[in-house]
């Protein structure tokens, strides 16, 4: 079985019109977390940390995928697409040749609660068509088995698929476990996985290492993954590394810096905006 490689605990941060949120993975972190490149979480119940939203914004090379657990964002976007997000929906948007989108809450109080994470693109890839899927709480596919529930976000499990097109294999469960209980799934040799534990605390591997609630894993090589937890809560990614150069410039992520460079020029001249 896989065993926890490294812990990441994040950091605050604020980002956006002024939101408060936790980064628990950086670019900086790459090399190891290919093709992940960021994962942020935001969990606030305060509006003032959280009310002045993104405003518009431009990507290209990556894609966005944003899971709400409680609130709700809307999201408008430079080629058209626009969408609402509320509990347990999900938003994946493509960047690839360049695009110029918002997100901003549709709620002035209560609580906003959900995770982004940015996957790269690859160098075939990274000037494709952008493109928006915005999939609703009640489509997105899940299991009971016994004390545990898995949504399945992205990818296949137990011949439930999720309607997200991806353009390559990327596996995103959403676990909860109601009772003590053991979980043990295959997965590729050779993909890149984190765990991301988002309520109480989850044992990993063989070794039975702890990750608590707030911190994200990477897991070292193997050919499945154990998890024993009682009554924790935990995102699980799994994708197969690019292994392709990378470099990040703020909200660009091409393979060189005279990519990045054009991206800015390009941005300017607004052709990101047709």
């Amino acid at each position: 079985m896989r065993e926890i490689q490294k812990i990441f605990r994040g950091r605050e941060t604020i980002d956006g019109g002024g939101v408060k949120l936790r980064r628990l993975l950086t670019p900086q972190a790459y090399r190891e977390a290919d093709p992940f490149l960021l994962v942020d979480e935001f969990h606030n119940d305060d509006p003032s940390t959280y009310i002045a939203g993104f405003p518009p914004h431009p990507h290209r090379g990556f894609e966005t995928i944003t899971y709400l657990l409680a609130g709700r964002i809307h999201h408008r976007d430079s080629r058209g697409h626009e969408g609402h997000l509320g509990p347990l929906s999900l938003q994946w948007m493509t960047a690839g040749s360049g695009i110029v989108h918002s997100e901003m809450p549709e709620q002035e109080d209560g609580l906003l609660w959900g995770y982004q994470i940015w996957l790269n693109l690859s160098t075939a890839q990274k000037m494709t068509k952008p493109r928006y899927q915005d999939i609703p709480a009640e489509d997105i596919p899940e299991v009971e088995e016994g004390p545990l529930r898995i949504r399945v976000l992205a990818g296949e499990y137990k011949e439930k698929k999720s309607p997200v097109m991806t353009f390559f294999p990327v596996l995103y469960l959403d676990l909860s476990f109601s009772e003590e209980s053991f979980f043990y799934l295959s997965l590729p040799v050779g993909d890149t996985v984190l765990v991301i534990c988002i309520e109480g605390n989850v044992e990993i591997g063989e070794r039975r290492q702890q990750l608590v609630m707030g911190e994200l894993a990477l897991l070292g090589e193997g050919e499945g993954i154990g998890l024993y937890s009682k009554k924790g809560r935990l995102l699980l990614l799994s994708a197969p590394p690019l292994r392709e150069p990378m470099v990040a410039h703020g909200p660009f992520v091409m393979n060189s810096r005279e990519e990045i460079e054009q991206a800015y020029r390009d941005y300017a001249a607004g052709l990101f905006e047709v």
